[in-house]
């Protein structure tokens, strides 16, 4: 043994130290480490926790189609005009090949990429529901630990599923467009309920004013916190309507209370525990031998074996 540490392994405190300071490469390392998870992650998360900042995160959610994308380079040319630094994460399909985010850091977010205030990142999903990568918070934490005055937050689509975007956001913007058809309706359905503010989004298109009138129509019939929610209309090409929309996130932000993130930050603790429960277990079945583990689902599916007992015996075998 020659003492020497394992090259392998990520200096923690010294990333954390250059993280600090703002350097971008050491933001991009931290991000890749707490997007893998595991003992490093947690390590750097603990040396990050005594810089923990309240720094404000909109969450953008809607249709494929709506041009988010477009919409949030918009908003990060607005809040450079006023002098903000920004981050903007965007959580993308995987690659079945490779694990990795499909599009890579937005094309159409580039033409900020010379602009030292502003990072932008693409974090694969990996199959993961709600719309969010699985450590999307650990990202989260650490973008705030390297000093961004806003965390701006994409996810990959929307549905049912993607209300998940409400528990790591400080503000929620549900963004639709003019000619969605049935999508207006999975905004109905789903996400209606925890947005924050309503964006049409493409609006010198045809159509754009009834799809502003049926979204205020359908908060008509919500409770009265969601009937009060802002329905806006923006043209992210030109910048139409962006910078309304920029004052309406900040004003709302502004409005959240202690008891609120701290009501927040609980939720998020619970579906951490579960999620890393749900990732133990899949890390002891797949370390099973091939026709062991083949026999366990085969007895799950069957209704042979209670997926409760198999799942704690999984855990105390991944854990003991």
């Amino acid at each position: 043994m020659s003492g020497r540490p394992d090259p392998r392994q990520t200096d923690i405190a010294g990333l954390a130290a250059r993280l600090r300071k703002g350097e971008t490469r050491a933001l991009a390392k931290a991000l890749s480490v707490a997007d893998i998870g595991g003992e490093e992650a947690r390590a750097l998360l603990q040396a990050l926790d005594r810089d923990r900042r309240e720094t404000p995160v909109v969450g953008m959610t809607g249709p494929p189609g709506s041009g988010k994308s477009t919409l949030i380079s918009a908003m990060i040319r607005t809040l450079r005009e006023r002098d903000s630094k920004v981050a903007a994460l965007a959580v993308d399909p995987s690659s079945p090949k490779s694990g990795g985010a499909i599009l890579g850091d937005r094309a159409r977010m580039g033409e900020h990429g010379s602009d030292p205030h502003v990072f932008i990142r693409s974090i694969a999903a990996r199959g993961h529901l709600g719309g969010l990568a699985l450590n999307i918070q650990a990202s989260i934490d650490v973008v705030n630990a390297a000093g961004f005055d806003i965390v701006l937050l994409e996810t990959v689509g929307a549905g049912q599923s993607e209300i998940e975007v409400a528990q790591v956001a400080d503000v929620t913007v549900v963004v639709g467009a003019p000619g969605l058809g049935d999508d207006l309706q999975a905004i109905k359905a789903g996400i209606l309920e925890v947005a924050d503010i309503l964006v049409v989004n493409k609006a010198d298109l045809p159509g754009a004013d009834e799809t502003a009138r049926q979204l205020e129509a359908m908060l008509g019939l919500r409770s009265a916190i969601r009937r009060n929610t802002p329905v806006l209309s923006t043209v992210a090409t030109t910048g139409g309507g962006v910078a309304a929309l920029v004052d309406a996130a900040a004003q709302r932000s502004a409005a959240v209370t202690p008891e609120e993130r701290r009501a927040r930050a609980e939720r998020q603790a619970v579906d951490r525990l579960a999620n890393t429960a749900g990732a133990l277990v899949r890390d002891a079945l797949n370390a099973l031998p091939a026709e062991e583990r083949r026999a366990l689902v085969e007895g799950v599916r069957a209704g042979a074996a209670d997926p409760g007992e198999v799942a704690r015996r999984l855990l105390n075998e991944q854990t003991g």
